[in-house]
């Protein structure tokens, strides 16, 4: 016999005919047209460039990569409202992803835009859990799934968006949910019957979902999250960074398999880089202890993504000097304590206004949110960026009873020199009654929405800003809330461009909001 035919025979016998395939997964999601970084506290986090950067030396690195994104690309910057969505494609072409889940917000300017993206982009373009066959511009563009060969490997990788797309988007009457579960078992079934044994979900599920779609969907290996804006790992430390809910990975068990949940935050502040090792029935056998690699100033610019946002960034000046709406009266923040500016009453009907289809019946606003004034007359981009300049997301989310009347406690912490002061703003047909002179605790005297009064044992959906739900100035109870919660990725001030070109000057402090008993 043959030497080389005996050591052939002699790891076969000893199992070690074949080797673990190793893949590394490299993951954004939720980056909402964040093409430049963004800037918390005194320090700035991600964008395209310092991206681009990370990909290239994670590749040089690791000998089978895979690039791909949960979805929520579009809506959230200027660039946005200057390129819909072809400034991000361009950038994502050029640094060379080879997937993306579709998000609620891709459908936000309705099918057509997401249908431009899909058909320009180098990578497809995933969701098995849309019917698009009755929408001309995503029949041939969308598709529930894809296989990617990497190191040789057939790697499959299936699409899914979050089955309340249509009451926070707007696909449209063409565009059909399927029921999620099934929709994403048949595309495993697909997958398998063309050969794949390691397969990928790029979901826009958000995170619970996400950890019950591994659980009861057998044949997937590891699912990259999105919609939730996620942050998993260990706690960074950094002021503005969340508090994260779970590991990376967060290891899900089905029926068959190990399953790893990943996500990476938003905004491209961090990067997700998954090493993982799969056995040749396409078994996850063994991953990388890992966190996502936050992407801060110590990581440098790619000078050829650099140079394209660069060029990308020249119209936005000019967008900054566009009016987009006018107003008759000067909007004003100052209200004295009293809770009932016309500026803060305006931002709240805003907030609601944009998320009344989510369910959303009510809209609370800090007070330090609005930091500036606007004048009468014709409003640009700019003076709406000054007064809302966080660059704040809407949250929809559940509060009980008793965290929202907790809520409106906090809303008490300042009083004037008067005995009047709140730090909140409401929407219309909300009404907060205080009695300052009372204990801390008992300030909130009654609270009604829409003439209903609000019971401990109720639930209420409510919007706010993002700041705010995640404990901002001091609002502990919404942050630790438990009930359901969606990060819309709508800028608070997108909400408000789109409600002042209906305003017409009406006095929304005639009837107050926020009242105090003498």
């Amino acid at each position: 016999m043959k030497r080389s035919t005996f050591l052939l025979l002699a790891l076969a016998c000893t199992g070690f005919a074949h080797a673990d395939f190793a893949l590394t997964v490299l993951h954004t999601n939720d980056l909402h047209a964040h093409i430049e970084p963004t800037k918390i506290g005194k320090a700035t986090y991600g964008g395209y460039a310092k991206q681009a950067t990370l990909v290239k030396k994670f590749r040089a690195e690791d000998a089978n990569t895979i690039l791909v994104n949960g979805g929520d690309t579009f809506q959230g910057t200027l660039f946005f409202t200057q390129y819909i969505g072809m400034a991000d494609l361009s950038l994502m072409n050029v640094i060379g992803y080879d997937g993306m889940a579709v998000g609620n917000h891709e459908f936000d300017l309705g099918p057509a835009p997401l249908g431009e993206f899909a058909k320009f982009a180098t990578f497809p373009v995933l969701s098995s859990n849309l019917d698009v066959s009755g929408e001309e511009v995503l029949r041939t563009t969308i598709k529930p799934y894809a296989v990617k060969i990497v190191g040789g490997q057939k790697i499959g990788m299936i699409g899914a968006t979050t089955p309340d797309l249509p009451s926070i988007s707007s696909p449209g009457p063409t565009v059909k949910l399927m029921d999620l579960y099934d929709s994403i078992n048949k595309s495993i079934a697909a997958l398998k019957n063309e050969g794949v044994n390691k397969i990928l979900l790029l979901s826009h599920l958000g995170y619970d979902l996400e950890k019950d779609v591994a659980k009861r969907c057998p044949g997937l290996d590891v699912v990259v999250g999105g919609h939730s804006h996620t942050y998993l790992g260990i706690p960074t430390g950094i002021q503005g960074f969340p508090t994260p809910p779970g590991p990376y990975p967060t290891v899900v068990q089905n029926s068959e398999s190990t399953v790893l949940v990943v996500s990476s935050w938003e905004w491209g502040k961090v990067f997700g880089r998954l090493r993982v090792k799969f056995d040749d029935a396409g078994k996850v056998v063994s991953w990388a202890d890992s966190v996502p690699v936050l992407v801060d100033e110590s990581i440098p610019d790619d000078p050829t993504v650099a140079s394209m946002i660069n060029a990308l960034t020249k119209p936005i000046e000019s967008l900054r000097k566009t009016v987009v709406a006018k107003t008759p009266v000067a909007l004003t923040r100052d209200n004295g304590g009293n809770g009932n500016s016309l500026l803060g009453n305006l931002i709240c009907d805003a907030m609601l206004a944009t998320t009344t289809k989510a369910g959303a019946t009510m809209a609370l606003m800090n007070n330090g949110g609005i930091r500036s004034n606007i004048d009468a007359g014709p409003i640009t981009f700019d003076e709406v960026i000054q007064t809302s300049p966080f660059g704040n997301t809407l949250v929809v989310l559940d509060l009980t009873g008793a965290e929202l009347l907790a809520t409106l406690e906090t809303a008490a912490g300042r009083v004037g020199e008067d005995g009047r002061g709140v730090i909140i703003h409401v929407s219309k047909g909300a009404l907060i009654q205080y009695d300052l002179s009372k204990p801390v605790g008992k300030r909130v005297v009654s609270a009604s929405i829409g003439g209903k009064a609000v019971t401990a044992a109720g639930t209420y959906r409510i919007v706010t800003n993002s700041f705010v739900s995640t404990g901002g100035d001091g609002f502990n109870a919404i942050k630790e809330a438990k009930g359901a919660r969606i990060d819309t990725g709508t800028l608070d001030r997108d909400a408000l461009v789109d409600f002042l070109k209906g305003y017409k000057g009406e006095d929304l402090t005639k009837e107050p909001r926020i009242a105090f008993m003498k």
